[in-house]
């Protein structure tokens, strides 16, 4: 038996969680997919997949085998990459994973670029609201905002997530202008709630040194950032979106901004990959393209103007502040699944 194929026809089979699709994708016919696995199983004497006519699901010692075989076939395919002709160019399939908003405002349109410079590697982008285990999903990048826990992954900063207090005109034309975080007491919001816990996310407002979260009274709560914006445009109260889903309607007057004087305390979004001693050449070019694509989108100028990047890469584990841990977990579900 060859162990390196069949670590590849086990990963394969993981991946597209089906027999089928993963022979498809190796031009393999199924019966040969099928007894690979087998004779894996027998090899190493324990079980890897729970087999039933709907779906797959990995064993304790499948999770674990399929962590390492990520790790091994990485470790392959980077070191066959340094040998191979430098004209060729990087090549093999990238696995990305961003939050919904960031893929679809600031990703994907750009893609079509990175692809004409890098062809032949195969892109395969994830759009989540949930946290990604790279190594166990065996995901190459991911973009992430806030503060990074995880001290065995590397961060380069790449922008900068600021959000952005604001009404529509035909609100503001109703129930007048808040000028001191005091009248939001008068006033009312669309709000965002948590998928997770099912409660309403605070407003958040950096007064001096300090980051003070208040809750704003609405008659409307969205867990949807399209739709929570949509509500906002409409009128229905205000909004504090993602400063980057919004610049457009802010300056075609469709939004107002307010509370300019008290703006969201910003956090960093960075591109996240797995530490290697040689870094794989399809990951190096995309975080080096994603940092420059970040650098020069005008749906970022406005974030960056006061809140330059730190390019350099780091240890995902910077030490969160006296408010940090607390708004990072308050806010979990809307930095991650939408802003």
């Amino acid at each position: 038996m060859d162990r390196l194929q069949a670590m590849q026809v086990f990963t394969r089979v993981v991946d597209a969680n089906s027999f089928t699709q993963a022979a498809d994708s190796l031009n393999m016919p199924r019966a040969t997919v099928s007894t690979t696995i087998r004779k894996l199983e027998e090899h190493l004497g324990v079980k890897l997949l729970n087999r039933s006519t709907r779906r797959l699901s990995l064993t304790p010692d499948g999770s674990s085998y399929y962590e390492r075989c990520v790790g091994i076939l990485a470790e392959v395919e980077e070191t066959e990459a340094l040998f191979q002709d430098r004209s060729r160019g990087p090549r093999g399939r990238l696995r990305i994973d961003a939050p919904p908003s960031l893929g679809r405002l600031l990703l994907i349109p750009k893609l079509c670029d990175f692809h004409e410079r890098y062809p032949d590697i195969e892109l395969v982008v994830g759009l989540s609201d949930r946290p990604v285990d790279m190594v166990q999903e065996a995901v190459d990048c991911v973009l992430r905002i806030g503060e990074l826990q995880d001290s065995s992954l590397i961060a380069k900063r790449i922008g900068v997530f600021k959000s952005v207090s604001c009404a529509a005109p035909s609100y503001i034309a109703r129930y007048g202008k808040p000028d001191t975080l005091e009248e939001l007491g008068n006033h009312r919001a669309v709000n965002y709630f948590s998928s997770r816990t099912g409660r309403n996310i605070d407003w958040s407002f950096k007064v001096g040194n300090e980051v003070v979260d208040i809750a704003v009274e609405g008659v409307l709560s969205i867990n949807d950032s399209d739709a929570y914006v949509m509500a906002g445009l409409a009128g229905f109260g205000m909004i504090q979106p993602p400063r980057y889903m919004v610049e457009p309607h802010l300056q075609a007057g469709k939004l107002i901004e307010i509370l300019e004087a008290w703006s969201p305390p910003p956090m960093p979004i960075s591109v996240v990959y797995q530490q290697s001693r040689h870094l794989s050449p399809k990951v190096r070019v995309f975080v080096d393209w994603i940092t420059d694509t970040f650098r020069h989108c005008p749906l970022m100028e406005k974030c960056l103007g006061d809140y330059p990047l730190d390019e350099a890469c780091r240890f995902a584990g910077t030490a969160l502040g006296r408010n940090g841990l607390r708004e990072l977990l308050e806010r979990q579900s809307l930095l991650e699944s939408s802003f």
